[in-house]
């Protein structure tokens, strides 16, 4: 863990020094995931990892706990004095290589609201690698997020994990949660990101950023997508 933890914490530090505006620590190599509750020691572990990465950083640092734990992100954020979560399963329901995972607001919502927490919540629509069981278009589901599931933001994805997003589907949930926040959650690149950046209100980044052989933040390549982000 200390060893995780270490890294954990350089390549925040890379991302800040580089330019980025936040950072996000999630289980990514917990596949397969589980599609609800994971074990304790998974929230202990993202717990010493996130607070490793908030004391390395003077930037926001959010969690992520993958498939759809809201309860034990929330939980870890606390703890670790981290500002925001994602979730991929805010509302609704969805089909995904978990199976079923359904919407977790009710909890989510009452329990920030016990712990008197101030953690930002940013909700997927349409999550990759799943299938809404809501058949109604995009926007009324993008507004429900936003209305009824009180998400603080509202990423759109591709169908996978670096696969680009759907520009339309971008800006039909734009427009229709505006002025709440729209964000690219998957499938940028250095070349897409100009263009990105004009239709939406930021990306989240990951797989671009990291060296295929080792699994770390490449430098030249976060340096790069900065560049490419300045006017």
């Amino acid at each position: 863990m200390a060893e995780i933890a270490r890294a954990a914490a350089e390549d925040a530090r890379l991302i800040e020094e580089c330019g980025f505006t936040a950072v996000l620590v999630e289980n990514f190599h917990d596949a397969p995931f589980l599609p609800g509750a994971v074990e304790p020691e998974t929230v202990a572990a993202l717990a010493v990892v996130t607070r490793a990465v908030v004391e390395a950083v003077d930037l926001p640092v959010g969690v992520n706990v993958l498939r759809n734990d809201a309860l034990a992100a929330l939980g870890v954020a606390v703890a670790a004095g981290a500002s925001f979560l994602r979730v991929n399963v805010l509302c609704g329901a969805a089909v995904t290589d978990q199976g079923l995972i359904q919407g977790s607001a009710h909890d989510l919502l009452r329990r920030r609201r016990a712990l008197g927490a101030d953690v930002a919540i940013l909700a997927d629509v349409d999550v990759k690698h799943a299938t809404s069981l809501d058949t109604r278009p995009v926007e009324h589901r993008a507004r429900d997020l936003v209305s009824r599931g009180g998400a603080d933001a509202v990423l759109v994805t591709g169908h996978g994990t670096g696969q680009p997003i759907d520009e339309a589907t971008l800006r039909t949930v734009r427009e229709a949660v505006a002025p709440c926040a729209t964000l690219v959650a998957s499938g940028t690149t250095a070349e897409s990101l100009p263009a990105l950046l004009r239709a939406s209100d930021g990306v989240i980044v990951g797989s671009c950023l990291k060296n295929p052989d080792t699994g770390r933040v490449d430098p030249k390549r976060a340096a790069d997508l900065v560049q490419r982000a300045r006017p």
